[in-house]
């Protein structure tokens, strides 16, 4: 399997894991407020269920955020090789490899470590568009993309 494939199978793996974790988290948020009984503490039962309220929105914004990652990876095409750096492409520098997808961090393929990031991040912007031997500075630390795939 191709070195971008992987990449791309394992964000695809810790999106999903993110999303199935915060569906339960929604879950046992719903499963609190079902068995949430009135209590003769009546402002403490409507503080506790307000706060729980707020904790569903929270997860609701979370499960919305993964669920646009996710389909940002599911509309990359791994298969193609670009000739400048754009969303989908694996990029060696002289400092640092990156898989421009979404922002996950870093990924260990290959024996290698690879930052994933989004084309929308501050160093996602200085890559997008260059070409093999442009040199980007970020940070004040410059640096030389050495291969695009």
């Amino acid at each position: 399997m191709s070195l971008k494939k992987d990449l791309h199978q394992q964000c695809v793996k810790l999106v999903d894991k993110r999303w199935s974790s915060i569906q339960n988290h929604i879950a046992d948020i719903q499963n609190s407020l079902l068995s949430e009984t009135k209590s003769s503490a009546g402002d403490k039962h409507e503080t506790g269920r307000a706060m729980l309220q707020l904790e569903r929105e929270k997860a609701g914004h979370q499960l919305a955020e993964i669920n646009k990652l996710r389909t940002t990876l599911s509309q990359l095409n791994v298969d193609k090789t670009p000739s400048h750096v754009s969303l989908g492409s694996v990029v060696f520098t002289s400092k640092a490899n990156y898989f421009i997808a979404v922002s996950l961090g870093a990924i260990e393929v290959e024996n290698e470590t690879f930052y994933t990031i989004s084309p929308s991040t501050p160093i996602g912007q200085l890559l997008m568009g260059k070409i093999i031997k442009d040199e980007v500075t970020f940070n004040g630390n410059s640096f030389v993309i050495e291969e695009i795939v």
